[in-house]
C-alpha cells in the first residue's frame, strides 16, 4: 500500500482538473495495489485502473473521502487540528479516554498495545488522544494510512503484509530508539484488521506479533493493552472470507459507516516487568498481553448483583468485658491451650463453655468482614452454626483482645447429630455420598479474620495454623481440611472468573446451590481451556492476571495461596446466599501430604506422630 512521497503529497490537492485527474489514479492505486500478487502485474492493473477508476473511486469510496477533504479544507493542516476535525466530520464518537490517560505514566518510555477492529480510524483516535496527553507520542502503522499526509509525524509506519520488507525492519529501530528515548509508543500487533475466524465463529484479531513484548524485555517499558470496541460491518467481513485481501480495499468506505457510532476506549493496569516476567517465553507474554486487552471489552464486564434485602449497618455490640473473658479463658482444660508465642496465646473451645469470648469474636468478624464489603450488616456476625462448631482463636495478652480466629466444624461429630444439615457449607454445596465429609471425618474451616491492625503482621494468620497443626496432633483422625476461601466481593467479578478457571477441577460428588455466573470473553475461555490441557497456568501467572485487572492492583487472598502451598485441591465455586451473596472457593487439603516444610511449621516435633496415625474409623 505504499506510494511514492512526492505523489502523497498532491493525494488531496485542490487544483485544476488535470491534477485532480492525476490524483484519481494515484488514490486507486493506493487502494488496490494489495490486491496485486505480483508485481510483473502492475503494468496490466494500471491500464485497468486508467479505464475503470471512475466506478472503482466511487466503489471503494475514494470520491467521497476527496469531498470531505475539500468541503472541510483538511488539507495542509496541523496533525492534531486534522485529527480532531476528520474525527468530528465522520461523526465519530470516543467514549472512555481519560481512563487510558489516567494509566499511563506522564514520562519515561511505555508501549500501549491495542485491538484493531477497523483499519484505519482507530490510529487516527488513538493518535489524537495520545498526543494531547503526551507530546512524545509515535504510533507504529501500516502503510495505508499515508493517505493522510497531514499526520504522517504521527507514525512510525510498517508494511504488515510484506514482512520481509525494508520498512519494516527501519520501524522497529525507530520503535527502540523512540523507547529509548523515553517516548511513548502505540502498536496494534495483530498488524492487519480483526477478521472473521471460522474456527472460532467470531470476529478477532489474529495472532499478535511479539513486537511489543521484545520491546519491553529489552527497554523495560510497561504495557498497557486498550481494548477498542466495535466491528466493521457484516458485508466487509463475508467479502474477506470470499477472498481476504477484499479487506483492504473496503476499508475507506468501513471508516465513513462510523457516522455517529460510539467507540469506547476500555483498559485495565499498567503491565509491569514481574507481570511479564511469570511468563518465561515472548510467546506466552505476547498471549498473556493480547488477553489482557480483551478481557477489557465491555460487553464481558459486569457487577456484582445486588443484595436482595438492602442491608443497613447497625452499630456494632459493645465490646465484652475484659475481666470476664478472662475469666472464661482461665477456666478452660488444659489441652485447650493449644500453644504460646510472645504475648500471643492459641486457644480453642466451645460457645457453651465461652460464651462472652465466642460473641467478642462475632462482633470483630463483622467488624472486619464490613471492610471487605461481607458484613452481615447486623451488630455482630453469627448464626446457629456458632453453637455447634468449635472457635480457635488468638488472644493477645499484652492488651487484653482476640486478635484472630477460625470457626471449625468437626464433620464426624456435626454429622452424627444432625445429619449433613448440621454443615454450614451444606447451605452452599450439593454433597454427594462421594465427597470427602461423607467418607471419613474432617474439619470443614471457615469464618476466618484477623484484625486490621494484624493483618500486615506475620504471626496472625502463622500463629491460627499453628493452633490448627496443634489440635489435629491432639486428634489425629482428621487427616482432611476442607471449607472455603471468600472471595471478596471487592474483586472484580473477572478475577473471580478467571479464579474458578484456572483453580477448579470439576467432580460429580460437588456442585453449588448458587453457581457463580462471571462473564470471560470468548478468546480468553479458549485459552484457558487450550492451557489446562497442555500447560496449566501456574498460580504466579494467575496472579499477574488477576493484578492487571483489579483497579486497586491487590493480589490473590493470602488464604487461597496458603491452602494452594499446602497441596489443596479446588472443587467448585458458589455464592453464599447467607452471607452477602460472596463468592467462596470450596477446598480440600489431605493433611498428611502437605509439604514437608510446611508440617514442621505448622505441627512441630508432633508431626511423626501424627503421620503414623492409622485412622480405621468411617461416619456412621
Amino acid at each position: 500500500m505504499s506510494v511514492d512521497s512526492a505523489k502523497q503529497n498532491k493525494l488531496f490537492s485542490t487544483d485544476t482538473s488535470a491534477n485532480n485527474q492525476a490524483n484519481n489514479t494515484i488514490v486507486s492505486d493506493i487502494c488496490l495495489s494489495s490486491l496485486l500478487m505480483k508485481d510483473n502485474k502492475n503494468l496490466f492493473l494500471s491500464l485497468v485502473l486508467k479505464i475503470f477508476s471512475p466506478v472503482l473511486e466511487r466503489l471503494l469510496g475514494i470520491n467521497k473521502l476527496r469531498k470531505l477533504y475539500l468541503n472541510n479544507n483538511l488539507s495542509g493542516l496541523d496533525k492534531l487540528t486534522f485529527s480532531k476535525t476528520l474525527l468530528a466530520v465522520l461523526g465519530v464518537q470516543v467514549i472512555g479516554e481519560k481512563n487510558i490517560t489516567d494509566q499511563l505514566p506522564e514520562t519515561g518510555a511505555c508501549i500501549v498495545v491495542c485491538n484493531h477492529p477497523y483499519g484505519m480510524v482507530e490510529g487516527v483516535i488513538i493518535a489524537q488522544l495520545l498526543s494531547q496527553f503526551r507530546r512524545d507520542t509515535k504510533v507504529m502503522a501500516n502503510v495505508g494510512l499515508k493517505i493522510f499526509k497531514e499526520l504522517n509525524d504521527y507514525f512510525i509506519f510498517a508494511n504488515p503484509l510484506k514482512p520481509k520488507s525494508a520498512i519494516n525492519t527501519s520501524a522497529i529501530k525507530q520503535c527502540f530508539t523512540h523507547l529509548n528515548h523515553n517516548g511513548l509508543l502505540v502498536i496494534f500487533p495483530a498488524g492487519r484488521v480483526s477478521f472473521f475466524q471460522p474456527d472460532k465463529q467470531r470476529i478477532a484479531d489474529g495472532d499478535w506479533n511479539r513486537l511489543a513484548v521484545q520491546l519491553a524485555n529489552k527497554t523495560g517499558a510497561p504495557i498497557l493493552p486498550v481494548f477498542i470496541s466495535g466491528t466493521n460491518s457484516k458485508v466487509f467481513h463475508c467479502l474477506g472470507r470470499l477472498y481476504y485481501r477484499f479487506r483492504l480495499t473496503m476499508l475507506i468506505r468501513e471508516m465513513f459507516k462510523l457516522s455517529d457510532k460510539a467507540i469506547t476506549l476500555s483498559c485495565g493496569n499498567l503491565l509491569k516487568n514481574k507481570q511479564l516476567s511469570t511468563f518465561d517465553k515472548h510467546e506466552d507474554k505476547n498471549v498473556f498481553t493480547r488477553l489482557q486487552c480483551y478481557l477489557n471489552d465491555q460487553h464481558y464486564i459486569k457487577a456484582w448483583s445486588k443484595d436482595n434485602v438492602v442491608t443497613l449497618f447497625e452499630p456494632l455490640i459493645a465490646t465484652a468485658d475484659t475481666i470476664a473473658v478472662n475469666k472464661e479463658l482461665s477456666a478452660l482444660p488444659e489441652k485447650q491451650l493449644l500453644l504460646t508465642f510472645k504475648s500471643f496465646t492459641v486457644y480453642y473451645g466451645y460457645q457453651h463453655q465461652l460464651p462472652l469470648c465466642v460473641q467478642e469474636i462475632t462482633r470483630l468478624r463483622e467488624l472486619t468482614f464490613r471492610s471487605l464489603n461481607e458484613g452481615s450488616g447486623q451488630g455482630c456476625d453469627t448464626d446457629n452454626y456458632d453453637a455447634t462448631y468449635m472457635h480457635l482463636f488468638i488472644y493477645d495478652n499484652k492488651d487484653e483482645e482476640i486478635i484472630g480466629a477460625y470457626r471449625i466444624g468437626q464433620t464426624d461429630l456435626l454429622q452424627k447429630r444432625n445429619g449433613i444439615s448440621g454443615l454450614y457449607l451444606s447451605q452452599m454445596f450439593n454433597f454427594n455420598a462421594e465427597f470427602i465429609n461423607q467418607q471419613e471425618p474432617c474439619l470443614e474451616m471457615g469464618r476466618s479474620f484477623i484484625v486490621a491492625k494484624h493483618q500486615n503482621s506475620f504471626h496472625g494468620l502463622l500463629l491460627l495454623w499453628k493452633g490448627i497443626g496443634a489440635f489435629v496432633c491432639q486428634n489425629p483422625h482428621y487427616r482432611t481440611l476442607y471449607g472455603t476461601v471468600s472471595l471478596s466481593k471487592l474483586y472484580d467479578p473477572r478475577s473471580v472468573a478467571l479464579i474458578e478457571k484456572v483453580m477448579v477441577s470439576q467432580t460429580s460428588s460437588i456442585s453449588a446451590h448458587a453457581s457463580l455466573e462471571g462473564l470471560l470473553h470468548p478468546e480468553v475461555i479458549d485459552f484457558l481451556a487450550n492451557r489446562s490441557i497442555s500447560t496449566p497456568l501456574t498460580i504466579e501467572q494467575l496472579s499477574a492476571f488477576v493484578t492487571a485487572i483489579e483497579v486497586d492492583g491487590k493480589d490473590l487472598p493470602v488464604l487461597l495461596k496458603q491452602y494452594h502451598k499446602l497441596g489443596a485441591k479446588f472443587h467448585c465455586i458458589a455464592i453464599d446466599t447467607n452471607f452477602n451473596q460472596t463468592p467462596g472457593l470450596l477446598l480440600s487439603v489431605d493433611l498428611p501430604k502437605a509439604p514437608e516444610k510446611l508440617l514442621k511449621l505448622y505441627l512441630g516435633n508432633k508431626r511423626h506422630e501424627y503421620l503414623s496415625y492409622l485412622n480405621s474409623e468411617k461416619i456412621t
